[in-house]
Parts: structure tokens; C-alpha cells; sequence
């Protein structure tokens, strides 16, 4: 564990418990993926509308996206993370932004938590808008933000199909995608999560619905993302090439309540 990389409460409290060892991914797992499955390639409007009004999340296969993109990605994000946090606070400025302890965000930009909930994960935020005019004199972050750029092409292009899709069975108005799905309100937001304590009762992130009309997650091979279906919490087991879908607030807002969050 590179100390240095970690906001300070973060180093503060693991020396005082026992680290939980989770470098290893999760095995045996068959079982309880669960998860629908949508073939971007062979799309089944009839599996898509089950998906959503049943689990309000579904995994996408045959996406898009390049395999070997999505690596540099994430071979990136661990290069990027790994430097020292006032390193991290200095170079990840405007229009980028750096913040730790929480997920949300005041109406400013800024990192929104409490002492008492802490959250343990570091979040790197992309904002699209002008995301391919910026440049970064750290050549780390410059080649990250061409990565971001790219992989920030695919995630509108998905979003635009999936919501398109969506609305010939949800009642929505497929010609206001453009609105809701905006460059000017799109954002990548790339996690890290810190070993957590032995004992330690904080989360990565906490128990939440996303605010958005679409997420779209690309997770690592350790896994840990769990969704709540039928008074039970249910692992999303992470599949190589598989990127998870999961439905907003807003979604569940324009759909009269059909497709749940």
C-alpha cells in the first residue's frame, strides 16, 4: 500500500486497524450472476424493457468499445492514482477535479461529505464538455485525458442507443435525447477504493441510487458493486469485455415509475 497516494484520514485510520486484504478477485461467483444481459449487437427491445422495469440494471455485451482501450484504461487510472495525493491535488485542476470521502458534489463542484460519513474512495472527474480542446503540461494526465476523450465518444454513442431504445417501450420521448443526454452535463468519473480497516464499518460508497438518467460502469476484475433486488443484496459479478448499465433517477422520473432505479 503506497501510503503516500492516500488522502491522509485515509493513512490516519488504517494505522490503527488491520488492514482487510481484498487484492485478490472474486471467485465462485456463477451462482449469483443474475445480472439480464442486452447484446448491443443483436438488441432485443422485449429483453431491454424486461431489464429495466425488473431490475432497473442490466450488463451490456458486444458494446463497442475496443478491449484494448478499456485496459489502457484502467492500467491509467492505477498509474494516475498511485501518485502522491498533493501531486494529485496540484495537477487535477479545472476543468478536471479531484476529491475523496464522497461521490457527491454541491451545486458548485465541490466535494460534498461529513466527518461522519466518510466514504473510502478517491474519484477523478472528466467532465465531456471540452474535454478534447484541453491539454495538461503533467504528460501522465494528458495521455489519460486523450484515453478519456475517446472512451467519452463510445459512452455518448451507447447512451444515446440505450435511451433511444429504451423510450419505443417506456413511453419516452425518444427526440429529447439530445437534452438529457448532453455533452454539457455528461461526465466520466473514474474510482479508486483504499483497503478498508478490519472492523471498520465505512463503505467504497454507500447505499444510493444514481441521480442520472444513465450510468454506465466499467468495473475492474476485484468486483464489490452489489445492487438491492427483492429485500436482498445481490453481487454484480465482474466479467471481462462487460460493462453494467444502470438506470437513474431520472429514468424512473420519465417513465412514470416503470423502470426502477
Amino acid at each position: 500500500m503506497n501510503n503516500e497516494s492516500y488522502p491522509p484520514l485515509f493513512n490516519q485510520q488504517s494505522h490503527q486497524t488491520q488492514i482487510i486484504d481484498i487484492d485478490e478477485p472474486i471467485q465462485d461467483l456463477e451462482d449469483l450472476d443474475l445480472i439480464p444481459i442486452i447484446d448491443l449487437q443483436c438488441l432485443s427491445l422485449d429483453k431491454l424493457e424486461e431489464a429495466c422495469k425488473d431490475w432497473g440494471l442490466f450488463r451490456l455485451v458486444n458494446h463497442g468499445i475496443p478491449s484494448k482501450l478499456m485496459t489502457q484504461i484502467q492500467d491509467q487510472a492505477k498509474n494516475l492514482f498511485s501518485l502522491s495525493f498533493e501531486h494529485k491535488q496540484a495537477i487535477l485542476s479545472s476543468p478536471l477535479s479531484y476529491f475523496w470521502g464522497t461521490t457527491a458534489r454541491t451545486i458548485s463542484g465541490a466535494a460534498l461529505r461529513s466527518p461522519k460519513t466518510i466514504s473510502w474512495v478517491e474519484v477523478i472527474n472528466f467532465p465531456l464538455v471540452g474535454l478534447s480542446e484541453s491539454r495538461f503540461e503533467d504528460p501522465l494526465l494528458d495521455s489519460f485525458r486523450s484515453l478519456m476523450d475517446e472512451y467519452g465518444r463510445h459512452q455518448a454513442r451507447l447512451a444515446r442507443t440505450i435511451y433511444e431504445s429504451m423510450a419505443k417501450n417506456l413511453g419516452l420521448d425518444s427526440r429529447l435525447s439530445k437534452s438529457y443526454l448532453s455533452e454539457s452535463t455528461g461526465f466520466i468519473r473514474v474510482h479508486r477504493y483504499p483497503r478498508i480497516p478490519k472492523g471498520n464499518q465505512a463503505w467504497g460508497v454507500g447505499v444510493h441510487t444514481d441521480s442520472t438518467v444513465l450510468s454506465i460502469l466499467n468495473q475492474d476484475q476485484l468486483g464489490g458493486l452489489e445492487v438491492f433486488k427483492e429485500n436482498k443484496w445481490i453481487l454484480v459479478k465482474p466479467i471481462a469485455d462487460s460493462l453494467i448499465v444502470n438506470l437513474g433517477d431520472m429514468i424512473q422520473l420519465l417513465s412514470d415509475g416503470q423502470a426502477p432505479p
